[in-house]
């Protein structure tokens, strides 16, 4: 492989993104190359530089959308089952019925369209039951608020407007992480689908790994969550705990079935920040299966470190 093909796998590599029999041709020319080496390394540096940066997102961005997404969903699920033929938008239909029923006012049109428009925002806010009295006499709550996404505007014979929508309501806490609450929607939040949402739970739970309900959640995350992110933001919060047994015995299954080389990196340093007799056969037994080059010279050392040889006798 050429220096500008390894240059351009390189970030793939070092996530564990490459397929094994490409990894291997890097990894191959790594060892030779050291201008390519160098550019690894680079690579390591920008991953810490952008791990310890943190970006400020809106608040509850992610949330909205799935709300957002959600009420799609349930808006098609309800929708019936239309004909093949193109149907005009329900904005058209209001179109005419309006214009059927001024016709000959072209004058008063715009006026009597406004009109119109706030009467269906007048409507929606007394289905709602969020009148303009009870705004004025309650401040609106940011931690109670409801949200409505009109999905169709149909007029009725009667001269009535019909008006699909879909409500939800979102509430706001906030408090310490001392708080029992907090800390059961923190725990709540790292088992989401939405993995933003897991690292950043992780990333506020980490702090209190000297409890046990943590403790589990970080086990289990560095165990069983899907993304890397998580798990490496886990490993982070078990760091104080590297000495109880439990920790230990989950990080040593982690090292030899986990598919990141990063996080299998980070659990090496963790166990061998306190080494006992018992890594000496784990960490023989990845060097013989290890097939990332960096995984392995960091297993080999820490055995030379222990004063053990590198195979199993």
């Amino acid at each position: 492989m050429t220096c500008d093909s390894v240059s351009k796998l390189i970030p793939l590599y070092f996530y564990g993104e490459l397929p094994a029999e490409e990894e291997e041709r890097v990894e191959d020319h790594l060892h030779e190359c050291a201008s390519c080496a160098r550019e690894l390394e680079k690579q390591r540096s920008l991953a810490v530089a952008l791990d310890g940066r943190r970006m400020e997102t809106p608040p509850l961005l992610a949330e909205e959308c799935r709300m957002n997404l959600m009420a799609a969903v349930r808006a098609e699920a309800r929708r019936p089952m239309e004909s093949a033929r193109p149907q005009p938008s329900s904005w058209k239909l209001f179109e005419r019925a309006m214009g059927g029923t001024f016709a000959g006012l072209g004058r008063l049109r715009q006026p009597l369209g406004a009109l119109a428009l706030l009467a269906v925002g007048f409507l929606a806010a007394r289905v709602t039951g969020i009148t303009p009295e009870a705004r004025q006499a309650s401040p609106s709550n940011p931690s109670d608020r409801i949200f409505a996404t009109v999905r169709s505007v149909q007029p009725e014979p009667s001269g009535a407007v019909q008006i699909a929508f879909d409500e939800t309501r979102r509430r706001v806490v906030s408090g310490r992480m001392d708080d029992e609450n907090i800390q059961r929607l923190l725990l709540a939040a790292a088992r989401e689908d939405n993995p933003a949402v897991r690292v950043e739970s992780v990333d506020v739970l980490k702090s209190r790994a000297d409890s046990g309900e943590v403790r589990d959640a970080l086990l289990n995350a560095v165990a069983h969550d899907p993304n890397p992110g998580v798990r490496l933001k886990a490993l982070e919060g078990l760091k104080p705990q590297a000495e109880d047994e439990s920790v230990r015995k989950t990080l040593a299954h982690v090292l030899l079935t986990d598919d990141n080389p990063a996080v299998r990196m980070e659990v090496v340093d963790l166990l061998v920040a306190r080494p006992d007799d018992s890594m000496v056969g784990i960490l023989q037994n990845l060097v013989q299966k290890e097939n990332n080059n960096y995984v392995r010279q960091k297993c080999e050392k820490a055995l030379k470190d222990m004063n053990a040889s590198v195979g199993t006798f």
